[in-house]
């Protein structure tokens, strides 16, 4: 056996092992993907159950919600304090859960779902009217897509059955 021949052997032997290693690393970063994107997934949901929990658990509030939606401008300076806190701490997870979806790490029809609620409830004027207050808060790319979906005019229908 010459030298030529231990080399095109060492070579095999490469080939060999190498190629099973690349696919057993391309199958643990897919499942590490996978496990990220569903991690996320969680996160955002466990983030708007809080966000929701403020409904139930305080009627003033929900009352405070109801007045706010026909008319940011009307309501006294606590209630606006309470009501844009509420609407800032749940466009800060759409503003994350927009991001998620650029990046990859929300599927699709997560994401469509998000916007039809976004769109739900960015189509009353007071929030709106809020919207203008603290637009600034956010990211231009983001302030883009909501403004995009005021633009759209949707007919304010979410809570047209409760006011």
């Amino acid at each position: 056996m010459n030298w030529e021949m231990l080399a095109a052997f060492g070579q095999l032997a490469a080939v060999v092992i190498g190629i099973p290693s690349l696919i057993y690393l391309a199958l643990q970063i897919r499942a590490q993907t996978q496990e990220r994107r569903q991690s996320a997934v969680n996160e955002l949901t466990a983030r708007w159950g809080d966000a929701m929990s403020a409904f139930h658990e305080s009627r003033e509030f929900s009352a405070i919600y109801v007045r706010g939606v026909q008319s940011f401008d009307n309501l006294d300076a606590v209630s606006k304090t309470q009501f844009s806190a509420f609407f800032n701490r749940n466009f800060k997870n759409f503003q994350a859960i927009y991001f998620a979806h650029r990046h990859g790490m929300l599927p699709d029809p997560l994401w469509r779902e998000v916007e039809r609620t976004m769109t739900d409830l960015i189509a009353y004027l007071g929030p709106q009217q809020w919207w203008q207050t603290r637009r600034h808060w956010y990211t231009e790319e983001f302030a883009g897509v909501v403004d995009a979906m005021i633009a759209r005019g949707i007919n304010p229908t979410a809570y047209s059955t409760y006011v």
